[in-house]
């Protein structure tokens, strides 16, 4: 996969989260029940929705990383080596720093 495809799908991916973030703040802007045991249920969701967010906050900066390496050339470099990260593990996982090397050793 080539990498300017890798970049549409990072971007594609950056704007479905924005969308979730941004629908999950609008949830949480929303007024909440004046009924005790719906206030109960609104504070489990939010429990879950503040998961959700903080997940999705999570995996957009690891994309903008991703994306500030491409315009800066060091992309399909692994931080820790600076070899090649080979295409395989960039369609794997599109906003890796490291090779699967490098990766491995992390692990262990």
């Amino acid at each position: 996969m080539p990498l300017q495809q890798l970049k549409q799908e990072l971007l594609q991916r950056k704007m479905k989260l924005e969308r979730q973030i941004a629908a999950i703040e609008h949830d949480f802007r929303q007024g909440r029940s004046s009924d005790l045991a719906e206030q109960a249920q609104e504070r489990e969701n939010d429990d879950v929705l503040s998961a959700l967010e903080q997940k999705a906050e999570q995996e957009l900066q690891h994309i903008n990383r991703a994306l500030t390496r491409m315009e800066q050339g060091s992309y399909d470099r692994c931080s820790v080596c600076q070899d090649v990260i080979a295409i395989e593990r960039l369609s794997a996982i599109p906003y890796t720093t490291l090779c699967i090397e490098c990766a491995n050793r992390q692990s262990q």
